[in-house]
């Protein structure tokens, strides 16, 4: 399914040649990346600590990046990409789109390459090490490369509320200052990967599929009664309702990890730290902040689904783990589409 939101604008100056002095954006770069070193590590405040690793750009934080990238834009370039916080585009999420025209705003064709570093560089920032080298190859496999992928800058940085989003296949990802309230990861995202568009039931080659695998080893553990509850028939929408956060009193699908042995739990755990290792630091913390205020690990429910599998081998590779504020999807057939979302507190009145 594809879906596509494009916003329109035309270059009226050519940005390459609209005068950006080079030496002085390697000097103001090179501060940035200097300012800060240290590391930090994830505090266990959660029912699991999340595993410790090596954090991407976040010596720095991205937004510094998204800052930068901002001074040095033209007026035709932020005509194409430049957006009141408020605009409708901000908060949108869908598994195949561009933010602006991909014809004249993808970031190959609109940007400088001292622009485009600018752009890595935030998307250094807001992944892991990890996450960073597994996007890249989903973004080369999927469309060709980072550079066919489409970012816009919502409200201004440094002066007030604002976000960076970028779009494309199989993506949409956020750096926001905490400027959204009441969410992690700035709002909504998606991630997906598709190394052919009908894979096999092993998946090769698929960045992501190691997360199916845990959640499966889950389900393994559960025993008959619980494999009852948490095996659906009939699987979600593959679109940004299936995230829609619905509240401590709403009636979850699916086995409740309060139901779970500790053994169990502790693969749960393993299985969400694996969602997460994807993410720069702070992304992660203000995650397991959000469920932590909802009911921790205990308040979350699993389910698998019987749609979709490949193979027909009973690994399940669509399933959904789920919270008063937490909804994270992973349907892994044809090809992988996860939907995420992620809050403090579910905004939506609570369905029963």
């Amino acid at each position: 399914m594809k879906k596509s939101v494009k916003a329109t604008g035309r270059i009226e100056v050519c940005p390459v040649c609209d005068g950006i002095s080079r030496r002085n954006f390697l000097q103001g770069v090179g501060r940035a990346i200097a300012a800060g070193a240290a590391t930090t590590v994830i505090p266990g405040s959660f029912a699991f600590a999340a595993a410790s690793r090596p954090a991407a750009t976040e010596s720095k934080p991205a937004e510094t990046f998204v800052k930068m990238l901002y001074d040095t834009l033209t007026p035709a370039q932020r005509k194409i990409m430049h957006m009141p916080f408020d605009h409708k585009l901000r908060s949108h999420v869908a598994n195949n789109w561009h933010i602006v025209d991909e014809k004249e705003g993808a970031i190959g064709k609109l940007y400088t390459s001292d622009q485009k570093e600018l752009i890595r560089q935030i998307f250094r920032g807001v992944t892991s090490e990890e996450g960073y080298e597994k996007f890249q190859k989903q973004m080369k496999d999927d469309s060709g490369g980072f550079e066919k992928y489409t970012c816009a800058i919502f409200g201004e940085p440094g002066a007030n509320r604002f976000e960076w989003v970028m779009t494309g296949r199989h993506l949409t990802i956020r750096a926001d200052g905490n400027s959204v309230e009441n969410t992690a990861f700035g709002g909504p995202i998606f991630y997906g990967h598709a190394v052919t568009a009908e894979e096999t039931p092993d998946h090769p080659g698929n960045v992501w599929w190691h997360q199916g695998k845990l959640a499966n080893k889950v389900f393994q553990a559960l025993d008959g009664k619980q494999r009852e509850s948490a095996l659906l028939s009939e699987d979600p929408a593959d679109d940004e309702s299936t995230v829609m956060l619905r509240g401590p009193r709403a009636n979850f699908p699916g086995l409740a990890a309060g139901n779970m042995s500790k053994d169990q739990k502790q693969l749960l755990e393993e299985t969400l730290k694996s969602l997460l290792a994807m993410y720069r630091q702070s992304d992660v913390e203000e995650v397991l902040a959000c469920l932590k205020a909802n009911g921790g690990l205990d308040a979350l429910h699993l389910s698998f689904f019987k749609s979709g599998d490949l193979g027909n081998d009973g690994i399940w590779d669509r399933w959904r783990v789920e919270g008063p504020a937490f909804a994270w999807y992973f349907r892994g057939s044809p090809h992988v589409h996860t939907w995420v979302n992620v809050a403090h507190y579910a905004q939506r009145k609570d369905r029963v």
